[in-house]
């Protein structure tokens, strides 16, 4: 299957370099997964294309301010993107992988400044991936990162002039509304960008109309942003992203479809994370471990009923998965009308919810 089936060309306007307002003030499309019938709401009406007895499964990992800027010896700047901590650290060292970008890259042995606190030991490379060893005399390495860090929002989000008044207001913006309001677990370098849409006042409509939820675990890798750079889908290879499914979440998605409600994943990555577990394991159960699971169309979906998502990048991994659960050409024709009637595409974008009707 070529890559080429999944392109399509999106005007640079239709991309949302803000939030909306307010979180479920974006809009909603609502696509038939069976005839492809679309419908045009907005998110805070959520409630009237769920039934009672459905449950919303949503990842509640927690981004980090895994962006750190500071500087070389020769007082170039470099930019990392924490990526993974390794098993073995202290509160004053730890060792991460990460992404780097700089003029040139340092020599192993280098230690880079991010503040008078936080400083970076360059241990290795392994192609596009770096190891270093975040140090500090006396302060937690998380709270540095915490304090430093700045949010790793997606390069196709414009942030070009960070020291403006204007840029310092959208960087407190995104760092409250680049993150769920059921984030729990930190450890993503990217949000679960369908959940950014959820506000308290919502999920109370939702329980007072019947409808569950549930959470999962799963921590975003940078690959959700890079591009399928073969021809041939059937060669692209995954990212391996970590995940968790306790023993209350595993519990309340067999109760539900014992009892006939629907599975609605909400975001990609909750769709990955039941699905892979049902791949590996026959079921959704408590497991704790990583997936590298790339769904695309011929995949047979096991657990999920209804995806609510964002609407994604041409030729992406994500657009592959939402293809496969409705068709490529029913979610293409999709896009095309999201595109013609406005709606904001991306992180900060609008929702698309994919159903079939009772």
């Amino acid at each position: 299957m070529k890559v080429d089936l999944f392109d399509f060309r999106l005007p640079p306007e239709r991309i949302a370099q803000r939030p909306a307002a307010r979180r479920d003030g974006s809009r909603l499309m609502v696509l038939d997964r069976q005839d492809g019938n679309v419908d045009h709401a907005r998110f805070d009406q959520l409630t009237n294309w769920l039934d009672p007895g459905d449950l919303l499964v949503f990842n509640d990992t927690r981004v980090i301010p895994a962006r750190l800027v500071g500087a070389k010896p020769s007082g170039g700047r470099v930019e990392l993107l924490l990526l993974e901590r390794a098993d073995q650290a202290t509160a004053h060292r730890q060792c991460w992988s990460c992404l780097m970008r700089a003029s040139r890259s340092p020599r192993v042995g280098t230690t880079l400044t991010f503040s008078e606190r936080l400083r970076a030991v360059v241990l290795g490379r392994d192609d596009q991936i770096w190891s270093v060893r975040l140090e500090s005399e006396s302060d937690s390495i998380d709270d540095l990162i915490q304090r430093f860090g700045q949010m790793p929002l997606p390069p196709y989000i414009d942030r070009s002039d960070p020291e403006s008044a204007m840029g310092r207001e959208l960087a407190q913006q995104d760092s409250e509304r680049y993150q769920t309001i059921f984030a729990r677990h930190p450890g993503a370098v990217a949000a679960p960008t369908a959940g950014l849409h959820f506000t308290s006042e919502l999920l109370d409509r939702l329980e007072s109309h019947g409808v569950g939820r549930t959470q999962v675990t799963l921590h975003v890798g940078p690959g959700t942003f890079q591009p399928v750079r073969v021809d041939r889908v059937e060669d692209h290879v995954m990212h391996e992203e970590r995940y968790q499914v306790d023993d209350d979440a595993a519990r309340i998605i067999h109760r539900t479809r014992e009892r006939g409600g629907r599975i609605v994943a909400v975001g990609t990555t909750v769709a990955r994370t039941l699905e892979h577990l049902a791949a590996r394991h026959g079921e959704v159960r408590a497991v704790d471990g990583a997936s590298d699971l790339f769904i695309y169309p011929g995949f047979e979906f096991r657990v999920i009923d209804a995806l609510l998502t964002n609407f994604h990048l041409p030729r992406s991994t994500l657009l592959m998965l939402v293809s496969a659960f409705a068709g490529r050409q029913r979610v293409l024709a999709a896009y095309d009308q999201a595109i013609s009637s406005g709606y904001r595409f991306y992180s900060y974008g609008d929702a698309m919810l994919v159903r079939s009707p009772r």
